[in-house]
């Protein structure tokens, strides 16, 4: 063939500087399409042979082999796939993207910072020129008496082609770096780059630098193999050791036989793994490859608390592993990763339309071949079938942590602290997800015990079937009168539209052990049970409990004063001691609109408590969470509570027999702000007065 020049085929503007501007921020992308388009020519070249159209060397072993040159300025690509006659490089190079290409740039080249335009319309190659300011290709096709072709490119509209002298079958694509993208001639940067977007493609692939000095590696003779260069041979004789016997006696004994060994010229060591772990079988991995496989990708030496491997095969074809790493944290701090593979080749972190956005607080890989890509292999075309790999990973993940919590409930509880900010976002996040966790979620209460919502439900009515077993004073057995436990004693005056709300059954939760302990403590004195709510999230998620869950709602377990914690009087029986008791502290406290209750408690030691409707404490914490920046959380201050005290409480029997004493004021103040230590921490300035009232009423015992 004679050289030939012409024109690439393009009708409208040169599409280089497109390729540039649009790949700008992505620039390293062309090494993954350069190996990309090499490792389909091997894949094509090994289907010819299983067809019969090709037979290969007997010592033929696929690669790829990438060199870099800092001196020439230069980096290669070479695979050793089906290379390319003279007609194909005018189809599938000089056509770019074939008869598409006019179409292609009128449609997108006003565009700009989209989606990278490399891909499936024939533009991979094209990639190198946004580095580069010549481009090479020495290629010789797999067809019989096929003549080498060499093609050159300046990056204009322009191309070279001529006879090329390359001798083996395949391609090397040569890149002639233009200034601006040294760095890519640079050995470490190119490694890196391999690692990032080919550590897991299917053909070896090797890394040289032009010019470097040989390694040398030494080997048992016994390991020597065929493509192994023998540099010397060497003679390593027996090592002995004298050693002390038990009669005193002493003898020399060998501790290393001789061996033959040689020197060899360093074996190339491919910089990624032909077969991930995700490509085999569950049953083939052990626990240890899934550790090691973690640790190697994603940089955690952390062990991941578990594992999903998925394999399915139809309606699509998609592997992959999930790993759930120590997420004991609050949720919006969770940054996970979820690596995104095509064929085993890396699109890219996080795509959110493959994978559920609750999901991306997990680590793991997902290889989906039946993947839609448009242009670009790194954005997804947005159709149905995008969806059912969402909903089927979704399910997988539901299967898994259901599974285990019927099948391994012990290691669930395990995990639980870790996992449950997961699974909780998961529920707020996806629907679907959240009505198959529904009765797998697991609550931790104040006795340290792990349990579901329907066990938690199940044994507050055995507890209630206990309580109403009662005898008389003769000890006969008599059927209790059953408490409407659901009647709240702190709002009397409830509205009637709120009587749906009643007949809800109650589950308290704590949401700060050691503040509410005083709650805490009174309910074990009472048998009582309450749950452990202590995440940021837990307040939008038990929000969301009890919309698809209408038979109960959550109370804080100091929303009210529970009747199991107070004797039965009635409000005439109190309505003195409480109008007096209220008319001293509203003075004391200087609080016109407080509002104030008197019970008799259980426990005599308890003096004063506040209580604050789960309805108004909810809204503050919504306020408080949607609160402009700059914006004062004080300015959300509690509001709306109930100052409850034991009218058994010998403080508050002496407050209410010695009104006008002078210490009165300080004791009202006092006992109040330690019942708002038990919902709250108190303001700095606050806190400053009750330090200096507790000193002062320190010094008066002192006296």
């Amino acid at each position: 063939m004679g050289e030939k020049r012409g024109n690439l085929s393009i009708t409208s503007e040169n599409i280089f500087p497109v390729i540039k501007k649009w790949l700008y921020s992505d620039h390293d992308i062309f090494v993954r399409e350069l190996i990309s388009n090499g490792c389909d020519a091997i894949t094509k070249l090994k289907k010819l042979e299983m067809m019969g159209e090709y037979e290969s060397p007997s010592d033929y072993k696929a690669k790829i082999s990438v060199e870099v040159s800092p001196e020439d300025k230069t980096l290669k690509f070479t695979d050793n796939g089906l290379g390319m006659t003279a007609d194909e490089v005018e189809e599938y190079i000089n056509q770019i993207a074939f008869s598409g290409a006019t179409d292609f740039l009128e449609k997108y080249k006003d565009k700009a910072n989209e989606d990278q335009i490399i891909g499936h319309f024939g533009l991979g190659f094209y990639s190198a020129f946004m580095v580069s300011d010549t481009v090479d290709i020495d290629t010789l096709s797999y067809q019989k008496d096929a003549t080498p072709v060499h093609w050159e490119c300046d990056g204009g509209t322009e191309f070279t082609m001529k006879d090329g002298d390359r001798k083996e079958v395949g391609t090397t694509i040569t890149l002639h770096l233009n200034e601006d993208c040294l760095e890519f001639a640079n050995e470490y940067r190119v490694r890196e780059i391999i690692e990032k977007y080919c550590s897991f493609m299917p053909t070896e692939i090797y890394l040289t630098k032009k010019g470097a000095p040989e390694e040398y590696e030494t080997i048992d003779k016994e390991d020597k193999r065929d493509t192994d260069v023998v540099i010397e041979e060497i003679h390593e004789d027996a090592k002995t050791e004298e050693k002390e016997n038990e009669d005193g006696s002493k003898e020399t004994v060998e501790v290393s036989p001789a061996k033959d060994k040689l020197k060899i010229v360093k074996r190339p060591v491919p910089l990624n793994d032909t077969t991930p772990l995700w490509a085999k079988s569950p049953s083939e991995c052990t626990d240890d490859e899934y550790k090691e496989f973690y640790r190697k990708v994603f940089k955690d030496y952390k062990e991941p608390l578990f594992w999903i491997h998925l394999n399915m095969d139809y309606p699509f074809n998609l592997k992959g592993i999930l790993y759930f790493p120590k997420i004991n944290m609050e949720y919006d701090t969770i940054e996970g990763t979820i690596k995104l593979y095509n064929n085993q080749v890396f699109i890219a972190d996080n795509i959110k339309e493959v994978i559920p956005e609750f999901l991306l607080l997990l680590k793991g890989v997902i290889d989906c071949p039946d993947l839609p890509l448009n242009v670009s292999r790194s954005a997804l075309q947005n159709d149905g079938f995008v969806k059912k790999i969402e909903e089927y990973i979704t399910k997988k993940v539901a299967d898994k942590l259901t599974g285990m919590c019927k099948t391994d409930k012990e290691s669930y509880e395990k995990y639980w602290d870790d996992i449950s900010p997961f699974i909780k976002y998961g529920c707020l996040r996806d629907n679907k997800f959240c009505d198959k966790m529904n009765d797998y979620i697991l609550f931790k209460d104040i006795n340290g015990e792990y349990t579901t919502l329907p066990e938690l439900l199940k044994k507050e009515e055995e507890n209630k079937e206990e309580a109403g077993e009662a005898t008389d004073e003769n000890g006969e057995k008599v059927e209790a009168e059953v408490v409407d436990e659901d009647k709240d004693i702190d709002e009397p005056d409830r509205m009637e539209d709120e009587d749906e709300t009643d007949k809800r059954k109650k589950v308290f939760y704590v949401t700060d052990m050691n503040q509410q302990s005083q709650y805490v403590n009174m309910f074990k004195e009472q048998n009582m049970n309450a749950v452990i709510l202590d995440h940021n999230i837990d307040t939008s998620f038990i929000t969301q409990l009890e919309q698809r869950n209408p038979n109960y709602r959550f109370l804080r377990i100091d929303a009210d004063v529970t009747e199991e914690s107070v004797e039965e009087t009635s409000e005439e029986d109190l309505k003195e001691t409480t109008d007096s008791l209220t008319e001293i502290f509203k003075k004391a406290l200087g609080k016109d609109n407080l509002d104030v209750k008197v019970q008799k408690f259980k426990n005599k030691e308890i003096s004063s408590m506040i209580t604050l409707s789960e309805e108004t404490r909810r809204m503050q914490d919504m306020m408080k969470m949607y609160a402009a920046p700059g914006m004062d959380p004080n300015m959300f201050g509690m509001g709306g509570e109930t100052l409850v005290l034991n009218a058994d409480n010998e403080l508050v029997q002496y407050i209410l027999n010695n009104k006008d004493n002078e210490n009165v004021n300080d004791f009202c103040c006092q006992l109040y702000d330690l019942a708002m230590l038990s919902n709250k921490p108190l303001a700095p300035e606050e806190m400053t007065e009750f330090i200096k009232r507790s000193n002062k009423i320190m010094l008066l015992l002192a006296k």
